[in-house]
């Protein structure tokens, strides 16, 4: 469905060039949902404007279900579904009349873009608000809705811009069950950004990480996690001596009477651990394991949180 190579973006700044997305390659399946995630200014919105043919990439390739970006943008258009972080559906039709329209200028029938936007008002749960303006409707009803807009025409593939930017987190829960139910019942294959990470880490079977430009890290979530991050054992001892003690037995890091590390199995390695404590005279007071977060797994390659807004020019 995706398919670049060497995709690269330059922009002019004040007569000085700067380079926002550099030689990236990336290739995504059929029936992929893949999530692309990066701080902000690392080049996530910038590919993803390539790749919808909303900007020209400066150098390299990129093609959308078998159409080059550059050379046959419409056919990538008709193949495609965008769903950007503002609303799409305008004030002046109702909502069924709204998708009616969308399908029209996709070029649909009458009577087919009627039908299929019947269908997705169903699949949506949006029939009751069907002869409701979207400006009346919750935040959540309006993202299904811009969903709906996205569908309207089946697309192969759909691009969804931070879909669950700034609403509560039943609406969250909501819009991903339906973006869920969509990948089963057509099975579209579906790229996103998003700030959540815990809806990338539980939701997509794929991650992404984009980082000054270039993709740093792609994989499971479980993968990036165990390979690049590893789980956390915290314990805190009875004394700072004692964390010192502890610290250079196990190669951790030890803070007042806490100590830090990280293992490739915490379940595995605490009770080994602390059996060697405890024969090394170290009185431990309480000890815990956590899994690592993709919030861990950047900061092990970066030395930054994914949530920094900025990254280093």
């Amino acid at each position: 469905m995706i398919h670049t190579r060497g995709l690269s973006r330059d922009f002019k700044v004040k007569k000085q060039v700067v380079t926002a997305v550099r030689g990236i390659d990336l290739d995504v399946e059929a029936g992929q949902l893949v999530a692309f995630l990066g701080p902000n200014g690392a080049g996530k919105s910038t590919t993803l404007r390539m790749l919808t043919t909303l900007l020209p990439p400066t150098s390299g390739t990129a093609e959308i279900a078998g159409h080059d970006v550059a050379t046959d943008p419409a056919a990538v258009r008709a193949r495609i579904g965008y769903v950007g972080q503002q609303n799409g559906a305008g004030e002046n039709y109702l909502v069924r009349d709204e998708l009616i329209t969308q399908g029209r200028c996709y070029g649909l029938h009458a009577r087919e873009a009627a039908a299929r936007a019947d269908e997705l008002l169903d699949l949506l749960d949006l029939r009751p608000l069907a002869k409701r303006l979207p400006g009346t409707l919750s935040g959540g009803q309006r993202r299904r809705l811009d969903i709906a807009l996205g569908l309207i025409h089946r697309p192969d593939l759909l691009f969804l811009d931070e879909p669950s930017t700034g609403l509560d987190p039943t609406s969250r829960a909501e819009i991903w069950r339906h973006i869920l139910l969509l990948r089963e019942t057509y099975g579209t294959t579906l790229f996103l950004t998003t700030h959540y990470l815990e809806e990338a880490d539980n939701m997509a079977e794929r991650v992404v990480i984009i980082d000054g430009g270039r993709i740093i890290a792609d994989g499971t979530a479980a993968q990036l996690k165990n390979d690049l991050a590893g789980d956390h054992i915290t314990i805190t001892t009875g004394t700072e001596r004692e964390a010192e003690t502890a610290a250079r037995i196990s190669g951790g890091s030890a803070d007042g009477t806490t100590v830090r590390l990280r293992v490739a199995n915490a379940a595995g390695t605490l009770p080994d651990y602390l059996r060697t404590l405890d024969g090394a005279g170290v009185k431990v007071t309480s000890a815990e394991t956590a899994r690592p977060t993709l919030d861990d797994v950047f900061l092990t390659l970066t030395g930054r949180s994914l949530t920094d807004d900025d990254i280093p020019a």
